[in-house]
């Protein structure tokens, strides 16, 4: 048996509704991980609580996940620190000086963000960090600053070409059968692949719109109209408590040198490490002996994408957080007695968030697991339901997009996705496009558009999944309750996405790229016309 079938629907339908009804994302997310185990263990509540604690163990048992909840936790001990000296409050008002209103302080917000393209986790912690005490000052919601943190994670990351997501998207695509007939290399189809993915792109867009011309609509309209009119930034009544967020300390030693410091050398350390990690696994004792040797055995492009991510961000935030912690000693910001309490209140903040993401990986396995390994094969069965029906290749890419999405929004992971679908539609596309007598031209071109509605869909079920831990981190970022987050940012990720929907069905039935912009932005600015409108009227 490879799956569950309907049954594997259970876990994160319960959980999402849970957690709106009940405003407690770890008791939802707890219960629907419960329920994914009762399913599996064939009712047996005893072997359903005993798989539930295993699952949170072999969690934190893998070494990516470990090292990710650590460099999190530590992160908390770096902004406690920070917060403790008052560095954050003299890098917020000396900011606030030059970004004098919300449109410069989220423009900065986006900006940040998309220079920051290494990793998506990173991206949310490390902006967040930086610019949320200067949006504070200038009313942005907190809302809005998750929503700019969240849309400018996974949507640059799949964008960029040196990143972990895009070596994982080309590692996949190359082992892919029928990949060899289309006779261009794995990097070479990834960047013709940039075009058309409309959901990334668009969702760029989306934040420029929304940020200059203040366009905003539904719940985040009303979070940015609360936190304008009482200087509310987040809404505890309706969405529960923040997690990660520190009262700042009031003094007047601190410099905003003193703030800005240990962000650039976090930036500066983990660019370091990506190579870095790459070159340490390459030494192997015989040929490659030496740091020096391993560097020289392969570009600096390959030591980047082929790099373990976990390994970078944890060994960058252990650099930074002792160099901080020695500097601010130096700079007597802090005696050692205050110095540990900082760390300690730092790691505090942030256990809410690490219980989520813990159980948020948890969930995540029992979903897409295989029966055999524990799981419901919950992907497995809705792609099923695809291959088994008989369509046109000009259906496929608007069929694939919202599958995919399916898939990851379900289990919140488009990496996982990614292992699933590609190889499946790979193969599917190439035959059609032969079976219907394409050029190699043409049959690229539905290729290309078709992988991409793989990686539009994935990255939007990624984006708006309550369960995603790049969602947990952005509204740990930004200090915003997670429901809030999740509430606010749907209706922006559900617009976009269906603007790409349109494109996708579009590019598949003309098979380019053009015809499917024209339909994107066509239902763009009629969406952002009618909208907002619509949003004032429900609110009158």
């Amino acid at each position: 048996m490879e799956h569950f079938g309907i049954w594997g629907m259970i876990p994160p339908i319960l959980t999402i509704t849970l957690a709106f009804i009940t405003k407690d994302v770890i008791v939802s997310l707890f219960l629907g991980i419960l329920s994914g185990c009762l399913i599996v263990a064939g009712g047996n509540p005893a072997a359903a609580l005993m798989q539930v604690t295993d699952l949170l163990a072999g969690s934190l048992a893998d070494g990516w996940n470990i090292r990710i909840f650590l460099f999190c936790g530590l992160l908390g001990a770096l902004v406690g620190m920070l917060s403790k000296t008052g560095a954050a409050q003299a890098f917020g008002t000396w900011v606030s000086k030059r970004l004098k209103n919300a449109t410069a302080s989220q423009f900065a917000t986006f900006l940040f963000g998309f220079i920051v393209f290494i990793d998506d986790y990173f991206n949310s912690l490390t902006v967040g960090t930086v610019m949320r005490p200067i949006n504070d000052k200038n009313r942005v919601s907190r809302a809005k600053l998750a929503y700019i943190l969240d849309s400018t994670a996974a949507p640059v990351c799949i964008l960029a070409p040196v990143s972990s997501w895009v070596v994982t998207v080309m590692s996949i695509v190359k082992s892919s059968e029928g990949f060899d007939k289309l006779g261009i290399s794995d990097f070479e189809f990834f960047i013709r692949s940039v075009p058309y993915n409309l959901y990334a792109l668009t969702t760029l867009l989306m934040i420029l719109v929304v940020i200059f011309f203040k366009t905003d609509f539904g719940a985040m309209k009303s979070a940015e109209t609360l936190a304008k009119s009482t200087g509310k930034l987040w809404n505890e009544e309706k969405y529960g408590v923040i997690s990660g967020d520190l009262r700042e300390e009031q003094t007047t030693r601190a410099k905003p040198v003193d703030m800005l410091l240990p962000i650039v050398l976090l930036i500066i350390f983990a660019i370091a490490f990506f190579p870095i990690v790459t070159w340490l696994n390459a030494i192997d004792g015989n040929s490659i002996t030496t740091l020096a040797q391993a560097a020289a055995s392969m570009s600096i492009r390959d030591a980047f994408i082929n790099t373990d991510s976990s390994y970078a961000l944890f060994y960058a935030i252990i650099f930074t957080l002792t160099v901080t912690y020695i500097y601010y000693l130096l700079r007597r910001l802090m005696n050692l007695k205050e110095a540990s309490e900082a760390v300690r209140t730092g790691i505090q903040s942030m256990i809410p968030a690490l219980i989520i993401l813990t159980m948020a990986w948890s969930i995540g396995k029992v979903i897409r697991a295989a029966p055999a390994d524990g799981g419901l094969g919950l992907a497995r069965y809705l792609s099923e339901l695809v291959v088994g029906s008989s369509f046109p290749l000009q259906m496929l890419p608007g069929i694939v997009f919202v599958l995919s999405a399916v898939i990851a929004f379900a289990t919140g992971t488009s990496w996982g996705t990614f292992g699933i679908m590609i190889p499946l539609i790979m193969p599917i596309t190439v035959g059609l496009a032969q079976q219907a007598g394409f050029s190699s031209d043409a049959s690229l071109n539905a290729v290309l558009i078709c992988v991409s509605a793989v990686l539009g869909g994935a990255v939007f079920g990624d984006h708006a999944s309550p369960i995603s831990d790049t969602t947990i981190l952005s509204s740990t970022g930004a200090s915003c309750p997670h429901l809030e987050h999740v509430a606010t940012q749907m209706p922006y990720a559900l617009f976009v996405a269906s603007c790409s929907l349109i494109g996708f069905i579009t590019g598949g039935i003309f098979m380019n790229g053009l015809s499917a912009w024209g339909a994107v932005l066509v239902v763009f600015i009629a969406g952002l016309g009618i909208l907002p409108r619509i949003s004032t009227k429900q609110r009158k």
